[in-house]
């Protein structure tokens, strides 16, 4: 089964940074959009950041605006999400999934995405 391996994750404090990184074993990410989703407790699923395979262009939520930057390393099939300025409220399970309908990112339609994987925890907290 084709799965998508999130990690990175961890507990950080309030401001600080923490980068994670997924990659999907036995799947070719180059020529699909690949996004991070993350789901806080409590919450549904949410899409967070996209990039495209086509011309690494990027989406970003608004409340991720400015404080995370996506990249991709088609060469070696790593998606990352670098995570500066954290705040509590970004306490959540990020995901990683793949676009396997679109090369460039039109915005974060969860049904779009496949492949999700376990998940890493990121806890922002004092």
């Amino acid at each position: 089964q084709v799965q998508f391996v999130e990690s990175g994750g961890g507990l950080v404090q309030p401001g600080g940074s923490l980068r994670v990184s997924c990659a999907v074993p036995g799947f070719t990410l180059d020529g699909y959009a690949v996004g991070w989703f993350r789901q806080a407790p409590g919450k549904e699923r949410e899409g967070v950041s996209c990039i495209s395979s086509s011309d690494g262009s990027q989406y970003y939520a608004d409340p991720v605006k400015g404080r995370f930057t996506i990249s991709r390393d088609n060469a070696n099939n790593i998606v990352a999400l670098q995570m500066n300025s954290l705040k509590p409220e970004d306490t959540a399970v990020y995901y990683c999934a793949a676009n396997l309908m679109r090369s460039r990112c039109s915005g974060l339609v969860e049904h779009e995405f496949s492949y999700w994987g376990q998940g890493t925890q990121v806890t922002v907290s004092s």
